[in-house]
């Protein structure tokens, strides 16, 4: 087995209400050159409308991979992975949950959703630019996702 696979290039899908944490997001893409396409919506309906391509994201590309805050408006985070895991169409994208919730009751129902993996935001720069590598260098060389 060989962990060298050809790299694409993925459709990432970051749900993120918080201004900064788009930022760092976005930079950590940047700085890393990670080529991925990164798209942002700040809530969880718009999150919805986007993986059912609704609306104004009527051409909008399926996402790889989704990164999903839990506190967000309109719809939490938990709402949008039970819906996303519970949709047919929808339930073979990988999740992870990206949030600043550290409590084992969020974990715990995170993973009772199939979320695919759970990891608290770290509050300083460096490291959470080290956290969305290693989340973007597990998904694009390690993990074979499925196809579009």
């Amino acid at each position: 087995m060989t962990l060298s696979q050809p790299a694409r290039q993925i459709e990432v899908l970051l749900v993120e209400d918080d201004p900064g944490d788009v930022l760092m997001t976005r930079e950590a893409f940047e700085d890393y050159k990670v080529t991925n396409k990164l798209h942002v919506v700040q809530d969880g309906a718009d999150a919805m409308a986007f993986l059912r391509r609704e609306g104004e994201y009527a051409d909008v590309p399926r996402p790889d991979l989704v990164l999903l805050d839990l506190n967000l408006p309109r719809m939490d985070g938990r709402e949008v992975l039970q819906a996303i895991k519970s949709d047919p169409t929808l339930a073979s994208i990988p999740v992870v949950v990206l949030t600043t919730s550290e409590a084992d009751e969020d974990v715990l129902r995170s993973y009772s959703l199939h979320a695919n993996a759970y990891v608290t935001k770290p509050v300083d720069f460096e490291r959470f630019i080290e956290v969305v590598r290693q989340i973007d260098d597990f998904f694009v060389t390690v993990v074979r996702l499925p196809s579009r």
